[in-house]
């Protein structure tokens, strides 16, 4: 079921055992620097670093869906200066990956709220988005100012409002309508959930979409995390027998929009 890369690199899975969609909470960047002596915002570099080779190495063994979450809802409560940092950061981002995302076919979206950042900060995001909208390669998503609650809450209100219009009825409403009101709507749900740095939460993260993605939590903090880690982290995934709720052991690859899925089993 493994092969080793061509170049010498991390062993990867067959491509038919791969995940479609990697999620990913890039956590430990900041603890990363505290550990090193570092101000935190070096953390936050090196991590960017991180997220430039992690989302090559996707496209090259050929991810379909790769999501990043990138600033939290949350994230507004840290110091104004650790803000700000991140928020320039960003922006470099946007300026310095064109070439690497335009190399790989990526195409750039993302989910949450992009009116609250700094108005360069958001400018330089649509800009990358609109450039790189027209490639067919991986989808690369980035989760900015982007929570799982507050997602859903923006999703009931508008089914609320649409019926309290008169649009649908409230009988009318079921998994699949509110799955179209998420800001993920056009992308498949996570296969494999991967968090840094040992925690062992999902901190608010695309909480309707990971109802039934795999999970593995590693040890590693972000800015330290390489392609074998990564690597391993997928092979990890193929060793899963996935059941969306029943009974019958599938293969990691099989999604649950292919089947016919019932309630959770109960013992």
């Amino acid at each position: 079921m493994l092969k080793d890369s061509e170049r010498g690199g991390p062993t990867i899975p067959d491509p038919e055992m791969l995940p479609q969609h990697v999620a990913v909470i890039m956590d430990g960047n900041g603890r990363w620097a505290t550990d090193r002596g570092l101000p935190r915002l070096e953390g936050h570099r090196q991590g960017a670093n991180v997220v430039r080779d992690i989302t090559t190495f996707c496209c090259e063994i050929g991810i379909g869906y790769l999501t990043l979450y990138s600033f939290s809802v949350q994230n507004w409560q840290r110091p104004p200066a650790e803000v700000a940092g991140l928020m320039n950061l960003l922006e470099d981002y946007c300026r310095d990956e064109k070439e690497t995302l335009m190399k790989n076919r990526v195409r750039l979206t993302t989910i949450g709220r992009l009116d609250r950042l700094p108005d360069s900060t958001r400018k330089a995001v649509l800009l990358l988005c609109e450039e790189t909208d027209g490639n067919d390669g991986m989808l690369l998503t980035l989760a900015l100012d982007y929570g799982g609650r507050e997602e859903l809450v923006c999703a009931f209100q508008e089914v609320a409002f649409e019926i309290e219009r008169g649009v649908i009825s409230a009988k009318s409403v079921d998994a699949s309508l509110l799955r179209e009101r998420l800001t993920t709507s056009e992308i498949p749900d996570p296969d494999l959930v991967l968090r840094t740095s040992g925690e062992l939460r999902v901190s608010n993260f695309l909480l309707w979409q990971i109802a039934y993605a795999e999970f593995v939590f590693l040890e590693s903090y972000w800015p330290d995390l390489t392609r074998e880690d990564f690597a391993a982290a997928i092979e990890e995934y193929t060793t899963r027998q996935r059941r969306f709720g029943g009974l019958e052991s599938r293969s990691p690859n099989e999604r649950l929009d292919d089947l016919d899925a019932g309630p959770d089993e109960r013992n």
